[in-house]
C-alpha cells in the first residue's frame, strides 16, 4: 500500500518530528511505500531535512508550498500536489499542519485518493486569534473535512475542540499520542560538565524552557515572574531552548529586568542534543497557549522531571495535577511563581513527581506504540474500502493492465478490481466478484491503456490518471466506457 505524507514545512518542532518519525517508521513496515512532501523549510527555526538525507527518494519539496497564505503560491502548490497524486496514485494521503492539511486533503481529493487523513497537531482556530481569522480557519477546515477520511490527534482535547466546531463526527476521530525514542530520554543525566558549559553551576535551580522564541509560546510571562523568583530563590537560573524570531526582543527583555547572567538563551539545538539538556533542567515550564500536546512535556517526564503547564489543549493528558506536576490557569503569574518556588524547596516532591511522570509517559509514548497505531488505522481504513496488502497500489497502472467493470449493488460504483474504488451510490451489480444483481449484465474484462473519469452530466472519459468515480444507473454507459478506454 502507497502513502503520502504531506506537510508544509520541516523546521525544528514537535509536528515535524513527528512526522519524519512517522515516515521513517511506517517504511519499515511490511507492505507499505511511504514518502514525504513538504514545503521548503527556512529561517531561524532550522530545518530537520537532514534527517530525511540516509533514505534518497523519500523526502520531495514543493516549494510553492509555504506557511504564510499567498494565494498564487497557494493554487500553483495546489495543482502540483494534484498532479502527483494523481500520477503516484497514493492509497492515502496523510497530511499534516493546517496549510499544507487544507491543500494536501483536497489535492487529494482532486486526484481521486481513496483514503484521506489528517493529523491535528494543534488548532488552526481558537482564543489566541481573532474573530476573523478564526471564522476564515474554520471555514477552511470543515471544507477540508468534507474530503477527510478519518482524523489522527495528538490529543482528546483536539477532538472536543474541532467536534463543537461542527468538523467531523467522534467516530472519525482516533487519538494516537506523539511517540518519541524513550531511551536516551529514560538515560539522561544532571552533568555538571554540561551545565558548567552553560555557565550553570551543581547548586544552581534551573527552570528550563523548550519552545521557539515566538509569540504564543509563553516566554513573556516567565520574564514576568523571573526577578520574584530569584528575589526569593537566589540559585534560580533559567534555561531558554530554542531560537526564534523573538530572540533579540526577549534578550533585551533579560537585560532591562536585570536577568543577564541567570537566563541562559541555548539557542537552536539538534534533537539529539534535548535529552542531554533537559538532563541538567531541575524543572520544565509550558506556557504556550496554542499547542496540541507539546512534545517537551512528556519528554521532560521521561527524564523524570517535574512539569509546570498552562491548562491549555491537550496538556491535561499528561502533566496530571500532583501527580507528574501542575497545571495552572493560563496567564495566572501568581500560581506559576508560588508553584516555582515550591520545588525549589522540596527536592523531595521534585523527584516524586519525576517518577511518576516517567512511569506515566513509559507506557504512553513510545515511537514503536505510535508506528504500530498508525499502521494498524491505515490497514483498517483500507479493509473497509476493499484495499488489501495484495491488491493496493503500489505503482501506476502500467499500459494493459487487466481491469474488472462492475455497477455495484451496494457500493454502487465502476470498480476497477486492481483498485476497488467505490464512489457511486445509485446502481447495481452483475459481475461475479459481488456475487449477484441484474442478470445478463456480464463483468467487463479487458486490457486498457488509460484509466477514465466518469460524469453524470456526459459519462464521457478523460485521460489519463483519472480514477473511475461513479457511474449513471444505466450499462450502456459502461459499454461506451470500454470503448472509449480501448482507443
Amino acid at each position: 500500500m502507497r502513502v503520502s505524507h504531506v506537510i508544509t514545512r520541516l523546521i525544528v518542532g514537535g509536528a515535524q518530528e513527528n512526522t519524519i518519525a512517522s515516515v521513517l517508521g511506517l517504511r519499515q513496515r511490511p507492505n507499505l511505500i511511504v514518502d514525504l512532501l513538504s514545503g521548503p523549510s527556512r529561517g531561524p527555526e532550522g530545518s530537520l531535512e537532514g534527517r530525511l538525507d540516509p533514505t534518497p527518494g523519500v523526502l520531495r519539496l514543493v516549494p510553492e508550498l509555504v506557511r504564510p497564505v499567498h494565494p498564487l503560491k497557494d493554487w500553483i502548490a495546489l495543482r502540483k500536489l494534484t498532479a502527483i497524486f494523481r500520477q503516484a496514485r497514493p492509497d492515502i494521503v496523510h497530511t499534516h499542519s493546517g496549510k499544507a492539511g487544507i491543500l494536501g486533503r483536497v489535492a487529494a481529493h482532486r486526484a481521486g485518493v481513496p483514503i484521506i487523513i489528517h493529523t491535528i497537531h494543534g488548532p488552526s482556530f481558537g482564543q489566541f486569534q481573532g474573530a476573523l481569522p478564526n471564522l476564515l480557519f474554520r471555514a477552511a477546515e470543515r471544507y477540508a473535512s468534507k474530503f477527510t477520511t478519518h482524523f489522527v490527534t495528538v490529543a482528546n482535547a483536539m477532538t472536543i475542540q474541532y467536534l463543537a466546531a461542527g468538523i467531523g463526527r467522534p467516530q472519525d476521530y482516533t487519538r494516537i499520542f506523539s511517540g518519541f525514542a524513550l531511551e536516551p530520554f529514560l538515560m539522561a543525566k544532571n552533568d555538571p560538565e554540561l551545565r558548567a558549559r552553560y555557565g550553570l553551576t551543581p547548586e544552581d535551580f534551573v527552570i528550563g524552557k523548550i519552545a521557539r522564541l515566538f509569540r504564543l509560546k509563553g516566554h513573556d510571562d516567565l520574564f514576568d515572574v523571573a526577578p520574584a523568583i530569584v528575589k526569593v530563590w537566589p540559585s534560580a537560573k533559567f534555561l531558554l531552548v530554542g531560537d526564534g524570531e523573538w530572540r533579540a526582543r526577549l534578550e533585551a527583555r533579560a537585560r532591562q529586568a536585570g536577568l543577564e547572567g541567570r537566563v541562559v538563551f541555548a539557542g537552536l539545538v539538534p534533537p539529539s542534543d534535548i535529552p542531554r539538556l533537559v538532563g541538567i533542567m531541575d524543572v520544565l515550564v509550558h506556557l504556550s497557549r496554542r499547542e496540541g500536546l507539546a512534545r517537551a512535556l512528556p519528554q521532560a517526564l521521561a527524564t523524570a522531571k517535574p512539569v509546570i503547564a498552562y491548562d491549555c489543549d491537550g496538556a491535561t493528558e499528561v502533566c496530571v495535577e500532583g501527580k507528574t506536576g501542575f497545571l495552572i490557569r493560563p496567564g495566572d503569574l501568581e500560581s506559576l511563581s508560588e508553584r516555582l518556588v515550591q520545588l525549589a524547596r522540596d527536592r523531595a516532591l521534585r523527584v516524586c513527581l519525576g517518577q511518576q511522570g516517567q512511569a506515566h509517559v513509559k507506557e504512553r509514548f513510545s515511537v514503536e506504540g505510535m508506528i504500530g497505531q498508525l499502521e494498524g488505522l491505515y490497514w483498517r481504513l483500507a479493509r473497509e474500502r476493499g484495499i488489501d496488502a495484495h491488491e493496493a497500489r503500489n505503482e501506476p497502472s502500467p499500459r494493459g493492465t487487466l481491469l474488472s467493470f462492475c455497477v455495484h449493488p451496494s457500493l454502487g460504483s465502476l470498480i476497477a478490481r486492481f483498485g476497488a474504488q467505490s464512489l457511486s451510490k445509485k446502481s447495481k451489480c452483475a459481475c461475479d466478484s459481488c456475487g449477484g444483481g441484474l442478470p445478463g449484465l456480464p463483468v467487463q474484462r479487458l486490457p486498457v491503456a488509460r484509466t477514465v473519469r466518469i460524469t453524470r452530466k456526459t459519462g464521457g472519459w478523460k485521460p489519463p490518471y483519472w480514477q473511475p468515480r461513479w457511474l449513471p444507473p444505466h450499462f450502456q454507459i459502461a459499454q461506451r466506457i470500454v470503448a472509449g478506454s480501448q482507443r
